[in-house]
Order: C-alpha cells, then sequence, then structure tokens
C-alpha cells in the first residue's frame, strides 16, 4: 500500500469532551475545537523510541484483527461463488458486512485509545444504519479511510469504495474485498484511452454491475471524486482552482448514480481537515497523527441525476459539473475556516 509522504508537525491537542447523539438541528460533536498549534522542540530519543514501539503494537494488532476476520469470510465467499443468485447474496451478504463492522469497530477501539483528545467531529444530519448512501469526501492520505470507518461505523450501513484491479491478486485480503463486493477498477493512462476510447466505458459499466448488487442490501457506496490523494504539487500541476482540494471527476459518481441514484437517500458529504498536516498511517499507528476534524452532512441528490447519461448526455453532464463545483467550492471555503 502506498502512503503519502507529508508527516503533521508537532502541535497541541483539543481537550476531550464527550460524544452525544443529536437530533437533525444539532450537531453531534465529539470534541470542542483544537487550539492553535503551539511551536516545540524535537522529541527526545525516549519519546521517539515510544512512538516506534507504539506503531509496531497498533500495526500487530491491525494484522491480528485482519487475520481474524478474514477466517469466517472465506468460507462465506466460497459459497458466493459456487452460487452466485440474488438469494445467496441476500443470506451471505448480511453475515460478511457484520464481520466487516466488527473489524472496524475494533480497528477503532484501539485508534480512538491510542489518541483520545485529537478528534473534532460534527454530524448536523440525522443517519440510518439500514438505508443507502452515496458518500462523497475529500481525500489526502490511506488515513482517510480509517477516519471515515471510525466516524461513520455503524451510523451507515458499510463502506464500500472502488479499489483499483490490482489490489484483487493480494493474498487473502482480495478474496475478502471481492466476496463484500468492492468494485475492483483499472486505471487507464490518458495516451492509452486516447489509444482505445471504449476503455472509458469498462469501468463504467463495472461499476454500474457492482452498484446493481448493491441494491439487495443496504449499502453505503464512497467515493472520493478528485481520484486521487492531493497534494500541493498535483493541485498546481492540474490548476485547480480550490486552495485545498483537486479537481473533482464526475465518471464513477455518474456510474453510481446511474446504477442506483433512486435508491440513495442522500449523499453524505464528508469533509476532512487535518490542520497540523496530513498524516501517514505509520503517523497513526504511533499516536502522533495531529488533530483531525471531520465534518458531516447529508445533500440531496437531484431526482434528474439518476437518470441521466453521463457519456451521452451533455446537459446531464454539465449539470453534475456544476453541482459537483458548487459543493466543492463550499467544501473548500470550510477547509479554509478550519485551518484558519
Amino acid at each position: 500500500m502506498n502512503l503519502p509522504s507529508s508527516s503533521p508537525s508537532s502541535s497541541a491537542l483539543p481537550s476531550p469532551s464527550s460524544s452525544s447523539q443529536s437530533s437533525p438541528s444539532t450537531p453531534t460533536s465529539d470534541s470542542t475545537a483544537a487550539p492553535a498549534p503551539s511551536t516545540a522542540r524535537p522529541a527526545p530519543r525516549k519519546q521517539r523510541r515510544l512512538a516506534w514501539l507504539t506503531g509496531v503494537v497498533s500495526v500487530t494488532l491491525l494484522v491480528l484483527n485482519t487475520l481474524l476476520s478474514v477466517v469466517p469470510i472465506v468460507p462465506l465467499a466460497l459459497v458466493k461463488l459456487a452460487f452466485p443468485t440474488p438469494a445467496v447474496r441476500r443470506r451471505v451478504d448480511p453475515w460478511l458486512n457484520a464481520i466487516a463492522t466488527g473489524w472496524i469497530s475494533r480497528n477503532t477501539g484501539w485508534i480512538t485509545r491510542l489518541q483520545p483528545d485529537i478528534w473534532d467531529i460534527e454530524i448536523n444530519t440525522e443517519l440510518k444504519p439500514d438505508d443507502w448512501y452515496l458518500v462523497s469526501c475529500n481525500h489526502q492520505s490511506w488515513v482517510d479511510i480509517f477516519v471515515l470507518q471510525r466516524v461513520l461505523n455503524k451510523r451507515i450501513p458499510l463502506l464500500k469504495f472502488f479499489l483499483k484491479q490490482t489490489l484483487l491478486y493480494v493474498p487473502v485480503i482480495g478474496l475478502a474485498w471481492w466476496a463484500l463486493d468492492f468494485p475492483f477498477l483499472k486505471r487507464y493512462s490518458k495516451a492509452k484511452l486516447r489509444r482505445n476510447p471504449a476503455l472509458a466505458h469498462r469501468d463504467r459499466e463495472i461499476a454500474q454491475r457492482a452498484c446493481e448488487k448493491f441494491q439487495l442490501v443496504p449499502t453505503s457506496v464512497m467515493v472520493f471524486a478528485e481520484g486521487t490523494r492531493f497534494t500541493e504539487a498535483k493541485r498546481v500541476a492540474q490548476a485547480s482552482p480550490y486552495r485545498h482540494l483537486l479537481k473533482p471527476r464526475a465518471g464513477a459518481l455518474a456510474a453510481t448514480l446511474n446504477a442506483m441514484g433512486a435508491q440513495f437517500r442522500s449523499m453524505v458529504d464528508a469533509t476532512i481537515i487535518y490542520p497540523d498536516g496530513a498524516p501517514r498511517f505509520w503517523d497513526l499507528a504511533c499516536g502522533r497523527s495531529g488533530r483531525i476534524v471531520v465534518r458531516i452532512q447529508q445533500t440531496p441528490i437531484p431526482a434528474d441525476f439518476c437518470a441521466g447519461n453521463y457519456a451521452t448526455d451533455p446537459t446531464f453532464r454539465r449539470a453534475l459539473h456544476q453541482w459537483l463545483k458548487a459543493m466543492w467550492e463550499a467544501k473548500d471555503r470550510q477547509i479554509d475556516a478550519a485551518m484558519q
């Protein structure tokens, strides 16, 4: 797994406060706003050794949790492989999702206990664990996945997100992802797409087939619209009009909406902010990820988007781009305010 190279700077952490469940009009907050980062001297060697040891223990817990969770997934996956019918999926998929939810809950346990004071979470809406959601989020680090799982686990159905096809061949884990119906997509270079434009339709067809499976059991479909992790170099290279975001891509989102848009209750618009810099997974494992700010809200999905054809309908394509642009402008302002 490729991890981003940036690491957070040292900072003062906010004081903890208790979580609370709230109505849509009252934000759910896991902590108060964090104070501004302070200037600190480099950590003594003893502290660095302790952080390294903490990281080793965290990774060990993650590996053990993963192996223990995969054991019951394998026979269920073989059942799905042998009997690929909707009736079997309706019976097997809830078991698979429950196993994955338990995996997330145990990961959340050690992550939260490791750094209980870094979280600033507000959920300004009511969510349901037995409905269908389209989830959109900005993307900065592989830590984003753990953050979203920690915040949304058991509030909405299990997150399913698009993976590179090469990950299908990861021993054991690839089988687990396949059993959980994570869509595997190929990423083609612009040069290859120019030589063979038909390749552009292949991933959309795969996404649509995956979403058809999601219709059987309540599911949350996760889309990182930027398509890649944010870095300042990438922002400059693509001349992004946003200060903290890359330009959103609409292809995967359009395919998901086309396949099952009418079934989604709404879009869950998630914004993740790392005031001290985007951490690597190793930073999270060592307990030095810095502050993590998360804002969650629901956005209605226009009914017209559920029937539009992104490839052939320029009016729909333009409307979807404008919708994403407005959402990204608001997200950029939100990140800017939190960073200030």
